[in-house]
């Protein structure tokens, strides 16, 4: 019992989910209609980048770039550009969470003779870059990949939708960086270890399978076979890797998505408050349910795809729940020798809300 409690306290978005499933099928009884509530694509195409991720990041990948970038830097806010324009872009094909497990843990060994002020301020931007960057394509986060395969967009629209407020974003986070002072030098970057450049390869091939999936130039079933038949034969310590639990947190939302769309009631009133609303509204939802979940709940509700698309990319800002992935990070900068949580906090909620105001702001044109 004591296993299983702490199994579930372990991930409360996913417990959340869950429960909330659970609770729904006592007001919509399991019918044959449930098998059309999950979207098996988006499971079997996330399942497959999280394989790539793992992989990636096993192999040596990440550390052997942050290292080149440690290389080109010798002071405290040429480091902290460096990182943070790195989190923004890796987050792009790598995810955001994925960025930051992979630097955020280097900045705080990096910039340990730092004040606990630069260190809380330059892991809140690398926060705050990571959520904003991986908007710029399908796969950079869950609810993308989600929103990308439910509305059935095409490349182009999506692009058209998130460009503009990422490259706002880019310019207003690195401005960030430079209210900083620049701060003394820095001891030189240890060797990285070096690449395994076969299982590189490997990983290289099956993140190909990806992106021909999520162009739709291949179906989904033959990349996950594909991936699963190469890691079981060639790199099977990657599958205890992957984030089983965010897949059920998926399953489950689809399942709450579907029985709540069966109830007359409540469509009507979800539909009623989202026209004309849909991404301040999305944007507000996710503020305490983060942006993963508020993408599958409200989905079901609205034929505004663009509007919900950008509403939960800018909703993964402001509090700390609002992006799982800034929840990763606190815990990461937790573990550093200098945390404060109270100053962190402050920061990171200053610049989150900020940035969520201006954003959506300017988000508003992008729609018109």
């Amino acid at each position: 019992m004591t296993k299983v409690l702490h199994f579930f306290k372990k991930d409360p978005v996913f417990t959340i989910a869950l429960a909330l499933a659970v609770v729904s099928v006592f007001f919509v009884p399991p019918n044959p209609a449930y098998l059309g509530y999950i979207d098996f694509s988006v499971i079997g195409t996330l399942f497959c980048l999280m394989c790539v991720v793992a992989g990636f990041r096993e192999c040596g990948l990440l550390d052997w770039l942050s290292g080149r970038v440690l290389g080109m830097a010798n002071h405290a806010r040429t480091v902290s550009l460096l990182f943070v324009i790195l989190c923004f872009f890796c987050s792009m094909l790598l995810t955001n969470d994925v960025s930051l497990m992979a630097f955020v843990p280097l900045t705080l060994v990096v910039l340990r003779s730092s004040s606990p002020l630069r260190i809380a301020w330059v892991v809140s931007l690398e926060t705050t870059a990571a959520n904003l960057g991986s908007m710029l394509t399908p796969i950079g986060n869950p609810q993308n990949l989600y929103l990308y395969s439910h509305y059935q967009m095409q490349p182009a629209a999506f692009f058209e939708t998130v460009a503009p407020v990422c490259v706002v974003s880019f310019f207003l986070l690195v401005g960030c960086v430079f209210l900083s002072v620049r701060g003394k030098p820095l001891a030189p970057p240890q060797s990285a270890a070096p690449l395994e450049k076969r299982r590189l390869a490997l990983h290289l091939a099956l993140f190909l399978l990806c992106l021909l999936t999520v162009l739709r130039v291949l179906d989904y079933r033959v990349s996950v076979a594909a991936v699963l038949i190469a890691l079981l034969f060639l790199d099977r310590r990657i599958l205890p890797l992957v984030d089983y639990r965010l897949l059920g947190t998926f399953a489950a939302f689809f399942v709450l998505v579907g029985n709540l769309g069966s109830i007359e009631a409540v469509r009507g009133f979800l539909a009623s408050a989202m026209e004309g609303r849909e991404m301040v509204v999305s944007a507000l939802v996710s503020q305490v349910t983060s942006n993963v979940p508020a993408s599958i709940l409200l989905s079901g509700f609205t034929d505004n795809g663009r509007a919900l698309l950008l509403g939960t990319n800018i909703g993964g800002l402001g509090t700390l729940v609002a992006s799982l992935a800034s929840l990763i990070s606190y815990r990461l900068y937790l573990r550093g020798e200098k945390a404060k949580p109270g100053l962190y906090l402050g920061l990171f909620t200053a610049l989150n809300v900020t940035l969520l105001a201006v954003l959506l702001l300017f988000a508003q044109n992008v729609l018109l």
